[in-house]
């Protein structure tokens, strides 16, 4: 048997412990991580250095280390979020903000940046909302653990995960039937498509504009969803329609778009994705910042 199979049934097991002895056990796991996992905390530590410029050195080595725990913690929280009850899920994520949005007939794209507990976000989505719901993925090479992923994330309601490989129509007719869209476009995807705007203290950001693209072509309005990890559980926080979006310009919107995010990971800096090399894709001629 695959490791990743083993993985996989355990979290079976995993799904039955307490909330706080799961959450023990990932901190642990996740304080490990953090002491042998020497190139992924380099690039979480580079990355809070060009974005927190000015939080003393100290802050940012404690949110990095707080990065690994959540990530590891969060990971934990799959096994119930993917195998326990609904009724489990609806206890422990809460979704806050003007639900009543999700009931309206206009499309909807909800930009789910990727803080560490976006897919418990994106469980109660679907919980609260009768319309379609789809996500794109990139697939994973461990054939085991992409099926784990996909069941995981379409547990509830009418959901469909799409592939990047999909290309955009099926995106723009999901949205023009009344669909809600899951974007998660704020990682670093390569020089493809970007377009260089502001990001924190990085004044060029290889950033993808789908956001802005989607909401055009599907005519949808635009909501953040940002989830934070409690004690409890989780709370995803859904922000009112953005006032004046899309623009006709592209970029402006993108750069917008960055801000937006910026406000929301100020607010819970250590739960962001930051073991990704945000910044690896550099305008021509510029040097790496890694």
């Amino acid at each position: 048997m695959s490791w990743s199979r083993v993985g996989v049934a355990s979290m079976h097991l995993l799904a039955k412990l307490p909330l706080p002895v799961l959450r023990g056990l990932g901190k642990g796991i996740g304080r490990l991580a953090f002491m042998v996992a020497g190139r992924r905390r380099k690039i979480a530590l580079r990355n809070l250095e060009l974005c927190f410029p000015e939080v003393p050195e100290a802050q940012r080595h404690a949110w990095a280390k707080e990065t690994f725990e959540v990530f590891c913690q969060t990971f934990l929280d799959r096994s119930w979020l993917w195998l326990g009850s609904e009724q489990l899920v609806r206890d422990r994520v809460k979704l806050e903000g003007p639900v009543h949005e999700l009931q309206a007939d206009q499309p909807i794209i909800i930009f789910a940046p990727h803080f560490y507990s976006m897919d418990a976000g994106g469980l109660v989505l679907p919980l609260n909302a009768t319309r379609e719901f789809t996500s794109i993925s990139a697939t994973n090479p461990d054939p085991v653990l992409d099926a784990w992923f996909k069941a995981g994330r379409q547990r509830f309601g009418n959901s469909r995960m799409l592939n990047r490989a999909d290309g955009v129509k099926p995106i723009i007719s999901c949205l023009r039937h009344g669909g809600l869209l899951y974007l998660l476009p704020d990682m670093d995807y390569g020089r493809k498509d970007s377009i260089f705007v502001p990001f924190f203290a990085v004044p060029q950001t290889a950033t993808i504009p789908s956001l802005s693209r989607f909401a055009h072509l599907g005519r949808a309005k635009v909501m953040g969803l940002y989830t934070e990890m409690t004690k409890d559980g989780y709370v995803a926080r859904l922000t009112a329609p953005w006032e004046d979006f899309p623009t006709r310009d592209a970029e402006a919107d993108t750069a917008r778009m960055n801000r937006e995010l910026e406000a929301a990971i100020r607010t819970m800096p250590a739960q962001y994705y930051w073991v990704h090399k945000r910044f690896k894709t550099r305008p021509p001629e510029q040097p790496s910042l890694y």
